[in-house]
């Protein structure tokens, strides 16, 4: 860890603190770096937006995407308050960030009342007893479209 990463990473946790203290959501913050400079940012807004999915990791990719103006993050680091939750860790794998940082851990945010544990329960489990149901539905019509997609000739890879 360089000097550099410590101060990114207090930028996160300030972050987490000034989103908290506007009531704007939980205590976490994230930003995203390239060529040692913040180009993203973002705090949990949960509440304030009644959007769950306004994590701070998801802010910040969104962020740095629009003023990349790309979907893939290869050449950022993410220095975030908090370990993701498994949402934020597979938007962080879809990103492909080069690296990520963490302050507190998902043990640390469990003792808060953020425990994401049931969720990897949930996807350990087999579909069909998972605790909200999953019922496939017109699975033929929907290979349709996936073949349709394998024989685009001018589609985007990612």
């Amino acid at each position: 860890m360089t000097e550099r990463d410590t101060f990114f990473m207090k930028r996160a946790i300030a972050l987490a603190e000034k989103g908290m203290n506007s009531n704007e959501g939980g205590p976490f913050g994230a930003v995203i770096v390239k060529d040692n400079k913040i180009i993203a940012e973002g705090n949990n807004s949960v509440t304030s937006t009644n959007d769950p999915t306004a994590h701070a990791e998801v802010i910040a990719i969104r962020n740095a995407c629009e003023k990349l103006n790309t979907f893939q993050l290869e050449d950022c680091t993410i220095y975030t308050s908090c370990e993701p939750c498994p949402m934020c860790l597979g938007a962080i794998y879809w990103a492909r960030p080069k690296k990520v940082f963490y302050a507190c851990n998902k043990d640390d945010a469990a003792q808060i009342d953020f425990d994401d544990q049931f969720i990897y329960d949930e996807i350990d489990k087999p579909i069909g007893k998972r605790n909200i149901p999953f019922v496939r539905l017109l699975q033929d019509e929907g290979r349709v479209v996936f073949k349709k997609w394998a024989e685009k000739e001018d589609k985007t890879e990612y």
